[in-house]
C-alpha cells in the first residue's frame, strides 16, 4: 500500500475562502483558469494524504515546510461562477510552525522538536519571503479535534451541507466528487457549511455587536474581530465553506446527523440581544460542552 493511500487523516476541521479568478492578479488567474477546467482537480482528503506524506520523505527532513510553493486549490462554484481556494502549503506549513513555538512548550522538549538552528533558518526563510510577499495570508485555518465556536457565527443552520458515509463494498461504494480516493474504498461522512461572503460578515457583525452590548470583551469577542480581520482580505463575491474534515473520523454518525452547532449558537445570540442573558448562557453552555467533549477525545487511548 503506497503512503499517500495508508495515512491516517488528522482529526482537524478547516474555515476556507474560496475567490472568484477576478480577484487573482495575472499570471495567478491564468493559471487557476486553467486548473478549473481540468476533468478533475484534487479535494481536501488528498491534500491531507500529501501533506502527511511529506511527513515521511527519505532522507527525512527536520521541518515538514515545502521548499516550493504548491500550485494546487480546491474548485468550487457559486452562482454559476468558479471559485478558487489555493493550498499555499508552504505558508501554512510557516504560520502553523509558528503557532507551535508559540504554545509556550518548555525549551528542552521544543529543543528536540525543532532545534534552535533549525528555527532560526525557517524564520530567515519566512522573512525573505514576506518581503517579497507582503500582502500574502492563508486561504485556509485549521483547528486540531474541535471547530472553533466562534466560526459558527459566520453560517446559519441553512447553510448546513451534510451526506451521510458509504461503508465499504456498499451498493454506492465510490468516492465522492474530488475525494482523492479511487472507486471501492467506501466513503466517508462529509459535513460542511457553506454561505457567501457577505453573509459572513453580515452575521459575525451582528453576533459582534450583541456581545459588546450585553457582556464584557472576552475570548470570544476577541477572537471574532481577529476571524472578520482576516475575512476583510478577500474578494466580497467569495464563498466561506466550514469543512468538518477529518473530525467525521472520531464521532459516531449519529452525531453528525444532529450537529447543529451554527443553529445553536444563532439561538444565544438571539437570546442576547433579546435582553435574557439566562437563556443565552444556557444555550452558549450546551454548544461549549457539545465541543468539550470532542476536544477530549484527543487524551483518551
Amino acid at each position: 500500500m503506497s503512503v499517500a493511500s495508508s495515512v491516517l487523516v488528522p482529526y482537524a476541521s478547516y474555515l476556507r475562502v474560496y475567490e472568484p479568478l477576478a480577484a487573482f492578479p495575472e499570471p495567478e488567474r491564468s493559471h487557476w483558469a486553467r486548473y478549473a477546467r481540468r476533468p478533475r482537480t484534487p479535494g481536501a482528503q488528498e491534500e491531507l494524504r500529501r501533506s502527511l506524506a511529506d511527513l515521511l520523505p527519505t532522507p527525512p527532513v527536520p521541518v515538514p515546510v515545502p521548499v516550493h510553493e504548491s500550485g494546487e486549490a480546491f474548485v468550487a462554484h457559486l452562482d454559476g461562477v468558479v471559485v478558487i481556494c489555493p493550498w499555499r502549503t508552504r505558508l501554512r506549513g510557516w504560520l502553523a510552525l509558528e503557532e507551535l513555538v508559540a504554545e509556550g512548550y518548555p525549551g528542552p522538549v521544543l529543543d528536540a522538536m525543532l532545534p534552535p538552528v533549525v528555527r532560526a533558518q525557517v524564520a530567515a526563510d519566512h522573512e525573505r519571503w514576506l518581503a517579497r510577499n507582503p500582502d500574502a495570508r492563508p486561504w485556509i485555518r485549521t483547528a486540531v479535534w474541535q471547530v472553533p465556536v466562534r466560526w459558527f457565527a459566520l453560517f446559519g443552520d441553512e447553510d448546513r451541507q451534510y451526506e451521510p458515509g458509504v461503508r465499504k463494498g456498499g451498493a454506492e461504494d465510490e468516492a465522492g466528487p474530488g475525494s482523492g480516493d479511487g472507486a471501492g474504498a467506501g466513503r466517508a461522512p462529509v459535513l460542511r457549511y457553506r454561505t457567501t461572503m457577505a453573509q459572513a460578515r453580515r452575521r459575525l457583525a451582528r453576533t459582534l455587536r450583541a456581545l459588546r452590548e450585553s457582556i464584557d470583551d472576552g475570548p470570544m469577542t476577541e477572537g471574532l474581530i481577529e476571524v472578520g480581520r482576516w475575512l476583510e482580505e478577500f474578494h466580497p463575491r467569495a464563498l466561506v465553506e466550514l469543512d468538518f474534515g477529518g473530525l467525521v473520523h472520531v464521532v459516531p454518525e449519529e452525531w453528525l446527523a444532529e450537529e447543529r452547532s451554527a443553529a445553536q449558537l444563532a439561538e444565544g445570540i438571539a437570546a442576547l440581544r433579546a435582553g435574557d442573558g439566562e437563556a443565552a448562557g444556557e444555550a452558549y453552555g450546551r454548544l461549549a460542552e457539545r465541543w468539550r467533549t470532542i476536544r477530549d477525545l484527543r487524551f483518551a487511548n
